[in-house]
């Protein structure tokens, strides 16, 4: 911050509610009166045009009403305001207006009052162009080095630039590689325009090659009152420069007493550039800057510069070099320097909206003085105690054994429950759908100890369920009064889940800011997806699960789904899933084993997984603590492996369909090129065969993206179905092994991937690249060497057969070490980033 303020000489707000941009001051002698005296022309996008002509009594004198000359609503907001010899077979100076659609020049004139209320002053319309594209600004000069007129150039949204000289329209040319309009500047010594693309890059293009070029690309001529399509080459820049940043705007500093350069206001640095364009030098600004202006400087070979700042400053540069800081009293968008009462040199700035200040620099320092500091007594005893508590504190703080911050009671706590087992009347899909499906209410308690803002609760269940609404939205939560929502779980397919736990996820900010984040699961009742019926004897796949307790009956573990006094004491139950298979859950009455069985492998893991559960909830109720349950068969890898072979066959057939469709649509917009131009053709023959064709390929297509939804389906119960055996297989090994819960997260992240599966990236490829890793690392062979995993690029693999033997390899290795090696994982994953094998 400068130790100096600007003096203010004048100072004025403008309107009300109203907003100004870059474009919006301009300072001239715009009623060529001869005492030569500027005036300040202020345009907002309200549409407003004043013109002010500051006289103050003394300085620092603010607005009187005799300062406004002229204030005139205009029908369009206004864009840029400059003046010049727009006019022809006058040198008056009239002053030019760009509004969004429109550009207009006006003739500002004034009348000698023989009253006492002053002069009179008018605002004369000397002609309009209507543009037919969205301006976005303009600069004017003596385009092609013409004497005594200037020229206009309008930039639109798109990159056409269109040129006026004077009442008439000449040309129009595209910029190439547009994309958003930049700043844009004349240099009359080298009758160039200079603008900066999105690509942010300076370029330079000649009026002469603007002017002259006509070939491929078609723009709008106006002839008249019309515009036509003209034939139009798109321009080649005389010569670029990559200055790594957007630009704010461009100036062209052509003095007598210096070299003419070109300066160009980055967002962090100002740039000197030759007309060449050639870099000079740069220089990098502290403070991110609003505006600039180059003004002639009283040593020879040197260019002024004035910098304004969105820190309120006003910087004063001599080349690169900085000579002065002003504070300012407003963040200046557009700063201008005119010639007031006989006096040069008036720096005129105003800010978004509408502070207008004319001022001067000089020593007037700042009125803030710093607080006197109060003497006290030194109590060394009560600072050396206060540093002591300090210390605590600071040591407390940065334990890195205590990272995750502790949960307070005053935190927002989440409570998910199951209002019912089963909702009594089934929820239809849709409002007038008359089919209903299973459905579970589960109702969400959101409380707090202090006042949480912008709270957003989010739910999610695994396919194929879905949710009657997934998204909850609270503005603010009182501390101590609780908010209940309800949703509604529905099960609308004709298969059931991988597994039945939910998840609810807040996310909130707590009164000082601090964004946090609070989940809680939730289990969904086994009536959602499945029924009992009549015990069968089902054969296929058979799941065994030992225990070391005397088995339970059935009934008493599955209360829900028995009725009566025998049902209690059944020893077999059969559960119907949606697809009308069933799952059969034994208990033998002789040993301590369950059996599952089912036509179908996948079908098995529900049932299996509710049986642990339940049963180890069964012996905890009862105080019984040692219960554990074994698994001593062989694992079902062949029929885990079919399930991967039907979900990778889709996926193949899932990118068969969409090469199909792609050569389809193809041939489809060949058939109406051609028929459009058998269409355009003055004498156009018989399109009654490319009608056939168009209509059959059409055909094709809806029946090709028929075939692909229906494969999308199936692909989506695929994953299911691979879930449910990759959830089962996890279970299996977890039971043979006795794995640790960290082994077993690490192998549920491996084979159970949180991915949808797409064209770019799928199951098979993801489960492949970490099962191999393990192999390489923490399931490594012990004194053998194991290359380090190269992570490559992730693509489709084109067949299943590595993926197998990886997953068979990773079983035999975990019933040999049953738990990973994490430190042998850490060392090879240090050695492969050094590039050098390692040796376990």
């Amino acid at each position: 911050m400068s130790l100096f303020k600007a003096r203010e000489w004048w100072s004025c707000s403008i309107g009300q509610q109203e907003e100004f941009d870059h474009g919006c001051l301009c300072i001239s002698n715009i009623d060529n009166s001869t005492s030569g005296q500027d005036k300040i022309i202020i345009g907002s996008f309200a549409g407003l045009l004043r013109v002010f002509l500051p006289q103050p009594c003394q300085p620092g004198t603010t607005y009187t009403p005799n300062d406004l000359l002229l204030e005139h609503q205009l029908e369009q907001a206004i864009l840029q305001i400059a003046s010049g010899r727009f006019v022809s077979g006058t040198d008056m100076v009239c002053l030019a207006v760009l509004h969004p659609q429109k550009l207009a020049v006006y003739r500002f004139t004034g009348t000698l009052g023989v009253v006492e209320q002053g002069n009179e002053y008018q605002l004369k319309v000397m002609y309009e162009h209507n543009l037919q594209r969205m301006a976005c600004n303009m600069t004017c000069g003596p385009f092609g080095q013409v004497k005594g007129k200037d020229f206009i150039c309008v930039q639109s949204m798109d990159g056409f630039l269109a040129f006026f000289e004077q009442e008439s329209f000449t040309t129009g040319r595209l910029l190439p590689k547009f994309l958003l309009p930049g700043p844009i500047c004349y240099n009359p010594r080298a009758d160039s325009f200079i603008t900066v693309s999105s690509q942010r890059f300076v370029e330079s293009y000649r009026y002469e090659e603007l002017a002259v070029s006509v070939d491929e690309s078609n723009t709008l001529v106006q002839t008249g009152h019309q515009w036509n399509t003209q034939t139009r080459k798109t321009p080649s820049a005389e010569w670029t420069l990559n200055i790594g940043e957007q630009a704010l705007d461009i100036r062209v500093a052509a003095f007598d007493q210096a070299p003419t350069c070109l300066l160009v206001l980055g967002e962090k640095h100002l740039f000197y550039l030759q007309e060449g364009g050639k870099l000079c030098r740069m220089r990098k600004l502290e403070s991110s800057p609003s505006c600039f202006l180059p003004y002639t400087s009283v040593q020879e070979g040197t260019v002024q510069i004035l910098v304004g700042t969105h820190d309120k400053s006003l910087l004063v540069f001599c080349d690169d070099q900085l000579q002065w800081v002003a504070r300012l009293s407003h963040v200046p968008i557009s700063v201008c320097i005119g010639t007031f009462r006989d006096l040069r040199g008036i720096v005129v700035t105003i800010s978004d909206e509408g502070h207008l200040q004319c001022s001067y620099l000089g020593t007037n320092p700042d009125s803030f003085k710093a607080p006197r500091t109060e003497n006290r007594d030194v109590n060394f005893a009560e600072m050396e105690a206060e540093l002591k508590e300090l210390h605590r504190v600071i040591k407390a703080s940065t334990n890195t054994k205590d990272i995750v911050p502790k949960k307070c009671k005053d935190d927002l706590v989440l409570t998910t429950t199951i209002i019912t087992a089963l909702d009594a009347t089934h929820v239809a899909a849709a409002k007038g759908d008359e089919e209903t499906f299973p459905s579970v209410t589960v109702k969400v308690t959101l409380e707090s100890g202090h006042p949480v803002h912008h709270v957003k609760l989010m739910v999610s269940v695994p396919v194929p369920l879905t949710l009657s609404t997934d998204q909850f939205s609270f503005y603010y939560i009182d501390p101590g009064k609780p908010i209940s929502v309800n949703f509604t779980v529905l099960l609308k397919e004709d298969f059931a889940p991988a597994e039945l736990d939910g998840m609810a996820i807040v996310t909130y900010s707590t009164p000082s800011g601090i964004p946090k984040v609070v989940e809680s699961s939730f289990s969904l009742p086994l009536l959602l997806v499945c029924q009992a019926v009549l015990a069968t004897n089902s054969t296929g796949n058979k799941i065994t699960i030992d225990t070391n307790k005397p088995s339970v009956h059935l009934g008493s573990l599955f209360e829900e789904f028995v009725k009566g006094d025998e049902g209690e004491l059944a020893n077999a139950i059969s559960f119907q899933l949606p697809d009308g298979s069933s799952v059969t859950v034994l208990a033998s009455k002789t040993s301590q084993r369950y059996r599952v069985q089912s036509v179908q492998f996948e079908n098995l893991c529900l049932i299996t997984m509710e049986l642990y559960q339940r049963l180890g909830n069964h012996f905890h109720k009862r105080g019984i603590m040692d219960f554990t349950c074994s698994f001593t068969g062989p694992l079902p890898l062949d029929d885990y492996f079919k399930i991967i072979d039907i979900h990778f066959g889709l996926r193949q057939l899932a990118e068969h369909f969409l090469e199909l469709l792609a050569k389809q649509a193809v041939q489809f917009r060949a058939i109406q090129r051609c028929l459009l131009t058998r269409i355009k053709d003055k004498n156009p023959a018989s399109v009654q065969g490319l009608g056939f064709l168009l209509e059959k390929t059409y055909a094709q297509m809806m029946e090709l993206g028929e075939s692909a939804e229906a494969n999308q389906r199936s692909l989506v119960r695929a994953r299911v179905a691979l879930e449910a055996g990759g959830q089962l297989l996890l279970l299996l090994l977890q039971l043979s092994h006795d794995l640790t819960p960290s082994t077993t997260g690490i192998l549920r992240a491996a084979l159970l991937p949180m991915l949808e599966d797409s064209q770019q990236l799928g199951w098979e490829e993801t489960v492949e690249m970490a099962v191999s890793h393990l192999l390489s690392t923490s399931l490594a062979e012990p004194n053998h060497d194991q290359p380090p995993c190269s992570m490559t690029k992730l693509t489709i693999p084109s067949e299943t057969t590595d993926l197998k033997k990886s997953l068979r390899l990773m079983c035999e290795r975990l019933s040999k070490s049953c738990n990973l090696n994490m430190t042998a994982a850490n060392c090879v994953d240090a050695q492969s980033c050094q590039g050098t094998p390692s040796t376990q």
